[in-house]
């Protein structure tokens, strides 16, 4: 099965408001008379723009996606082997998820800030419960084993 979490819609709303300055433009270069070629340049740019912060808008950049054999954090593919720990941490750029590795320098980060509000806490339990079934990990129910596997 194969999740996939994409960036706050909200990050980019800067696109398409760039776009409706820039016709904007075309509207003032239209209204003090300038060359009928400097105002088609304005709204074909100024379109362009609007056009395209409305598809980035409709369809936000993929963070990561979660896979049943591994992790894809912005095109860096990781086994869930290779994973040792799920947490949180404090960065310059505020909260993050953070992905611990067998090899310490190779974390993989996931800011916080990113996603869309409701994902976080889904994301962490997504995070930890494919992590545990990557080790073989199961929730404790709280009973005892049933058999002759006893502790001593």
């Amino acid at each position: 099965m194969r999740t996939t979490y994409r960036m706050r819609p909200g990050r980019f709303l800067g696109i398409p408001a760039a776009g409706l300055i820039i016709l904007g433009v075309a509207a003032i270069t239209w209204a003090i008379g300038l060359p009928a070629a400097v105002i088609t340049v304005f709204l074909v740019v100024g379109g362009l723009v609007v056009l395209g912060g409305l598809y980035i808008l409709a369809r936000p950049p993929v963070v990561l996606k979660l896979r049943d054999d591994d992790i894809d954090v912005r095109g860096v593919r990781t086994p869930w082997t290779d994973v040792t720990e799920v947490g949180r941490v404090e960065t310059t750029h505020g909260e993050a998820i953070v992905l611990r590795t067998r090899q310490k320098e190779h974390s993989i980060l996931v800011p916080v800030a990113w996603l869309a509000p409701g994902q976080t806490a889904t994301l962490e339990t997504a995070l930890r419960d494919r992590l545990n079934s990557a080790h073989g990990y199961t929730i404790w129910d709280g009973t005892a084993p049933e058999g002759e596997d006893r502790a001593e």
